[in-house]
């Protein structure tokens, strides 16, 4: 089986504040998805993350919404074009309010750091050269 996109839900307390924070990464949101309660962050080529209201994400489910500043729930790993990228998203992430839980992770061939949004949700931004790849 091959996905043609992928759609991930993730909930927020404040959408307004939320879609400033990722606006400032340099997301952008498709309006034709953005209602009340919820938004549709464009992240890349078939690739979405709807951030919903936790009151809305909540009528999803049948178990309690996590508190993602208590436990992680995902990591939400960002592939970018290079190190440089990485570096940026995390700056921008931290001025606009985000948390860094740890420190980069250089491997040679993979590079990465990562940052909490506002609602402790934890993502990864992260490049790698696969032909520094160990014996490749």
């Amino acid at each position: 089986m091959k996905a043609k996109d992928i759609w991930v839900n993730v909930p927020v307390k404040d959408l307004d504040r939320s879609i400033a924070f990722f606006t400032a990464l340099g997301f952008t949101f498709n309006p034709q998805f953005t209602v009340k309660n919820a938004t549709c962050m464009i992240v890349g080529e078939n690739i979405y993350v709807m951030l919903l209201v936790e009151p809305f994400f909540q009528s999803f489910l049948s178990k309690p919404v996590a508190d993602a500043h208590q436990a992680t729930e995902a990591l939400l790993c960002i592939g970018l074009r290079s190190r440089a990228e990485v570096d940026a998203m995390v700056t921008a992430a931290l001025a606009a309010g985000g948390k860094e839980p740890r420190a980069a992770q250089d491997h040679g061939w993979m590079y990465s750091r990562s940052f909490e949004d506002l609602d402790g949700h934890v993502w990864e931004p992260m490049y790698s050269d696969l032909s520094q790849l160990p014996g490749a």
